[in-house]
């Protein structure tokens, strides 16, 4: 005990001192009036002035740097004290405790507390408050049980801040000790006090136990409302949130801006909209509608259900008050529901508007780039971001790495990746992705082992893209043996999308069977994207019999889908079985499921430019097909033979080649070629496959204008330079 004595004795001279020196006290007067209110201190002599300060102007000024987090003025204050002798005044030491605690300053409020030669249940409560404020709940606990051991008795207030040390901690076994407390003290039912216990059991996932205080408690204000809403939509239980705010409705309890954001983040994540609208309804009969919060959530709501996101927008051009957080989630709503190129108009907007992006936006805009595949746009945001000198940050850089690859330019996704400071697991599979998808397997699989290198372990992501990598480049055995190690080396199970990468890399390869095997042993029931997997390779081998069982497993499924209806034809059309093309044809008809037309598009000037097969509504349609024929004569001098297999309709032999020339990403070429300087690269992108023939022309057409030609279709990516394909012919 006299170690203990000497040791706190000694701390507090020592903090004491340090005071003094850190403010320069003299003991002649001195002028403070920067920070604090005016106040001159003079000589022990000048007792008439001296007598200005007492107890309650220490405790008014202190008070003053506690609510605006004056530090230094707080801390002159002190030094004050120390020479005026009321630093063993309890009123005053208690604002002089909450002041450090207030302000952040911990070990200055411990410090104190310590020196207080006498407490009261105010100085406990101020000390714990401070702590908690700052997320310290194990400190808030030792002090509470040093109260107890003091013999003193908690306060309301002060059962407040140890309910949401518990809360912090999330621990509901000593909540609900503390709980036990409050009853057997007779706070239990103090309105703030139930409040505190309703946060905790929310915040400890214990939602019985806070509706059990929530229900005893026979006052309850709009907060005892609005914690348990709050806590029924952080758990997903978005209906008996929706029911509590009806209730509160029913019983006269006015609803507030957090009432009505908070159900309204609930609707947005049930994706109920009709809910959403009633709420609308009511937010705008009590004026809340101008309300900055409720207007971001509202738009937010609109814009996480698909089919209204014109209401959303309606919504956000009301708003008065638009600030980044506004932007960037309709942004995101836009994105989400694949509308991307309303995405990037708004943030145009929003950069009109004045509006500093931050990391979230840029990501967000950064995928609306690469939803659109629109490289100029995404290079133009990224210099934009340069411009601003926004930090770089490993969340928008992987964005970025992202957008590069699915715009085209694995160049620049590479640039953006190598000079990344810090890389995360998601950064590296953004990359092994491009890789895989722009048809560049080995340079994936190297990628990955790099990865596995640094110490970071692969995630279930990773390896369906490093799968998917071997697919597409006829890895075979390399895909068996990384699926095998994801198995027994990295403990992951194997999902749908694992097995689906599993058939396609058999399927490729021409090994059906085994293909279809792998779907029948799989232990759970196969989705109709397996099957036309297996369908999508029976088509390229020209396995009717496997292919057939495919397509019926799929519109067994799925019976409107088109793209199934499609390879079944194709595969009859290949083998000549024109009866059974009309009979797939007229079932089509009688489901009345259409088929999808195959476009093309470039952007060129910051424009999207569309071509359909044989279309001729471009303003420069008479320039485009001069220079497709020019480049048809060109490509049969050099060898080039049209293949009419690939046209899947019933016409003589000259109809099937002039079907051929004239395919959207022959015409979307010819376009960039009289449009963009010579010597640059083309990229094209098409909805649907890229069809054989058009793929062995493409070839002949990088060589003989000398350019690479980069083509991104439904499945993946070609590079096509001097007469090579990136694919090497295994697509």
């Amino acid at each position: 005990m006299k170690n203990t004595f000497l040791v706190r004795t000694l701390s507090s001279h020592l903090f004491q001192l340090s005071v003094r020196l850190s403010l320069g006290i003299h003991h002649m007067g001195y002028v403070i009036s920067k920070n604090v209110s005016t106040m001159r201190c003079y000589d022990e002599d000048n007792t008439e002035e001296g007598d200005f300060w007492n107890s309650d102007s220490y405790a008014h000024e202190l008070q003053r740097c506690a609510k605006t987090r004056d530090l230094t003025g707080g801390k002159m204050i002190h030094a004050h004290i120390i020479i005026s002798n009321f630093e063993f005044d309890m009123f005053v030491h208690n604002h002089l405790l909450n002041m450090y605690a207030k302000c952040g300053n911990l070990e200055d409020a411990s410090q104190v507390f310590v020196k207080m030669p006498q407490r009261n249940v105010v100085s406990w409560t101020a000390i714990m408050a401070g702590y908690d404020q700052h997320g310290y709940g194990e400190d808030v606990l030792n002090y509470f049980s040093g109260m107890h051991r003091a013999g003193d008795r908690p306060n309301g207030f002060t059962f407040v801040s140890v309910l949401s040390a518990c809360a912090s901690l999330a621990s509901p076994e000593r909540g609900k000790q503390v709980h036990s407390q409050t009853i057997t003290s007779g706070f239990e039912y103090q309105v703030f006090v139930a409040n505190a216990l309703i946060t905790m059991y929310v915040q400890c996932k214990s939602l019985e136990d806070a509706r059990k205080v929530f229900d005893k408690t026979s006052e309850r204000d709009v907060v005892s409302w609005n914690a348990l809403i709050a806590g029924y939509v952080e758990h997903g239980r978005i209906e008996e949130a929706i029911k509590l705010l009806c209730e509160m409705e029913i019983q006269n309890i006015k609803a507030d801006h957090f009432t009505f954001a908070t159900v309204l983040s609930g609707c947005s994540v049930l994706g109920d909209v009709e809910h959403g609208k009633k709420l609308h309804t009511q937010i705008i009969k009590i004026g809340l509608d101008s309300d900055g919060w409720v207007g971001n959530t509202l738009a937010d709501m609109y814009a996480k259900c698909s089919t209204v996101v014109d209401d959303g927008l309606k919504v956000f051009d009301k708003m008065l008050d638009r600030n980044v957080v506004s932007w960037t989630e309709m942004i995101a709503g836009c994105l989400q529901h694949g509308h991307g190129k309303e995405a990037l108009h708004l943030f145009e907007q929003m950069q009109l508007a004045g509006v500093r992006p931050n990391k979230f936006t840029l990501a967000t805009v950064f995928g609306a780039c690469a939803s659109v595949s629109s490289l100029e746009m995404g290079k133009r945001i990224h210099a934009h971001k340069i411009k601003l000198g926004i930090e770089e940050d490993v969340f928008v850089e992987n964005a970025l790495v992202d957008m590069y690859a699915k715009c085209g330019s694995m160049v620049d996704a590479g640039k953006v990746f190598n000079k990344m400071p810090e890389k995360t697991v998601i950064s590296w599979t953004a990359m092994i992705a491009g890789y895989a998808h722009h048809g560049f397997g080995k340079k994936a699989i190297e990628l990955f082992e790099q990865m596995q290198l640094t110490g970071l372990k692969p995630t279930d992501i990773t390896f369906i893209c490093v799968l998917y990598a071997c697919s597409h480049a006829g890895l075979v055995d390399e895909g068996r043996q990384y699926f095998n190690s994801m198995c027994q080396d990295h403990d992951i199970v194997p999902r749908l999308e694992h097995y689906t990468c599993m058939v396609d890399l058999y399927g490729r390869a021409g090994h059906l069977e085994e293909a279809e095997n792998i779907i029948e042993k799989m232990t759970f029931k196969p989705n109709a994207v397996v099957w036309q997997t297996l369908l999508g390779a029976c088509r390229v081998h020209g396995n009717m019999e496997i292919g057939k069982h495919a397509a019926e497993r799929i519109l067994d499924l799925k019976p409107h889908d088109s793209a199934s209806y499609v390879l079944l034809s194709n595969i009859y059309a290949a083998a000549d079985r024109w009866d059974d093309v009309e009979k797939v044809r007229k079932r089509m008809k009688e489901t009345q499921v259409k088929k999808e037309p195959g476009c093309s598009w470039i952007e060129v000037k910051n424009r999207m430019h569309v071509f359909f097969s044989k279309d001729r509504t471009h303003p420069q349609t008479s320039r485009i097909y001069a220079k497709l024929e020019e480049l048809t004569g060109q490509m049969m001098e050099a060898g080039y033979v049209p293949n009419t297999k690939f046209v899947l309709h019933d016409l003589p032999e000259d109809q099937k080649e002039d079907h051929l020339f004239h395919h959207s990403e022959r015409l979307a070429i010819a376009f960039g070629l009289i449009c963009t300087p010579p010597h640059t690269p083309l990229r094209i992108m098409k909805n649907l496959r890229v069809c054989g023939d058009c793929h062995d022309a493409i070839k002949f057409i990088s060589t003989i204008v000398g350019r690479e030609i980069v083509v991104r279709d439904a499945n993946r990516f070609h590079h096509f330079n001097d007469g090579l394909c990136s694919c090497g012919g295994y697509w």
